[in-house]
């Protein structure tokens, strides 16, 4: 479990893969798919995932350039094993958004 977690741990790195689950997709469209991640974080994200071998990027020679991310298929297959997850979450949510958070008081 620690080495899955590893890989994909951290906020916005699950979020990522399922933005890619269905299609290749440049940082712009990556950006808004993932809402309030900064540019700043997206790229770090990406660039430790590229190193993970999660995603691949495919720079095209063209000018403008274009930077096209999606998944390797290390990538796809932790994104499978992510699925039961996210269906867990669903099945869960109202108890989940119950969940007194840090630096939040419980209210009877």
């Amino acid at each position: 479990m620690d080495a899955a977690l590893d890989v994909v741990g951290g906020k916005w790195k699950a979020l990522i893969l399922w933005a890619l689950h269905e299609q290749p997709l440049r940082f712009g469209a990556l950006r808004r798919e993932v809402p309030g991640i900064s540019e700043k974080i997206l790229t770090a994200q990406l660039r430790e995932m590229e190193a993970a071998e999660l995603v691949c990027r495919e720079v095209h020679d063209q000018v403008p350039p274009k930077v096209v991310y999606s998944l390797t298929e290390f990538g796809q297959s932790l994104n499978t094993a992510l699925v039961p997850l996210g269906v867990w979450g669903e099945d869960n949510m109202e108890r989940i958004v119950a969940i007194p958070r840090a630096g939040q008081l419980a209210v009877p």
